[in-house]
């Protein structure tokens, strides 16, 4: 493997399960100092464990994306302890599927706050340390935030949302040694894929016909190796890009 990010502290949100910890393994398997950052702080420190027994070095916090006194008082931890952050990578998320019109309002909100405002919370938690000397973010969307899909309006909303915030801080940091992309995978075999639960009556034809790849879903280890090559120096001017990993489906 080869040792891109050697010394770099690299923040990952959403790393006690899934995609998160996937790409927490893969930055620490390239020599970073990796934050583990979960709402769910034992989650967190099993990743941390795992990244241990592999040599790595890593420390998990607790946050919320949600709140912004918590989303700012880890990205404070981490520089306290680890040193200046200089890569991000949003993968906090969740999904659910719904009838549009059976939709709460909570369950809109709640998904939205995750999704897109935590990731907005946590640039804007960040950004000021990349400013010092450079950096760059990876926010985690999704093919969902490229097309439409049935039963998703607001996952497809949230996912819709980071990549033209992704668009946006790109350009605004342009100038500022800061490079902001995404990458938008399709369907990962997730332990938040595999725990979904469906309400009655879901077409499931006109469901997964239009989202379901004839190359099946990625595994979250081949995506976080997309996301560690998005986030090295061998693309120095890439930035405000959207990179589909979705086997062809937003073609």
């Amino acid at each position: 493997m080869e040792s891109r990010f050697t010394d770099r502290v690299v923040l990952v949100t959403g790393a006690g399960s899934g995609l998160g910890r996937a790409t927490a393994r893969r930055f620490a398997s390239e020599g970073a100092k990796v934050a583990v950052l979960d709402v769910a702080l034992e989650n967190a420190e099993k990743v941390v464990g795992e990244i241990a027994e592999d040599g790595g070095v890593a420390k998990a916090y607790p946050v919320d994306v949600r709140d912004l006194p918590s989303v700012e008082a880890a990205v404070g931890a981490v520089a306290s302890d680890l040193g200046r952050p200089q890569v991000l990578v949003n993968a906090a998320g969740i999904l659910r599927f719904q009838h549009s019109h059976e939709e709460t309002a909570e369950g809109w909100s709640n998904l939205i706050a995750v999704n897109l405002t935590g990731t907005f919370y946590m640039c804007r938690s960040t950004i000021p340390y990349l400013l010092d000397g450079g950096g760059n973010i990876v926010n985690v969307a999704s093919n969902a935030g490229l097309m439409g899909q049935p039963y998703t309006a607001a996952y497809c909303a949230s996912k819709a949302g980071v990549v033209n915030l992704t668009k946006a801080l790109s350009t605004e940091y342009l100038e500022q040694g800061i490079r902001i992309n995404a990458v938008a995978p399709g369907g990962m075999r997730t332990p938040m894929t595999k725990g979904l639960d469906f309400p009655e009556g879901i077409d499931w034809t006109h469901a997964f016909d239009r989202v379901n790849s004839k190359l099946g879903p990625s595994e979250p280890a081949e995506v976080a190796g997309l996301i560690a090559f998005v986030a090295s120096d061998d693309v120095p001017k890439l930035t405000g890009s959207i990179l589909s990993l979705d086997g062809g489906i937003t073609a």
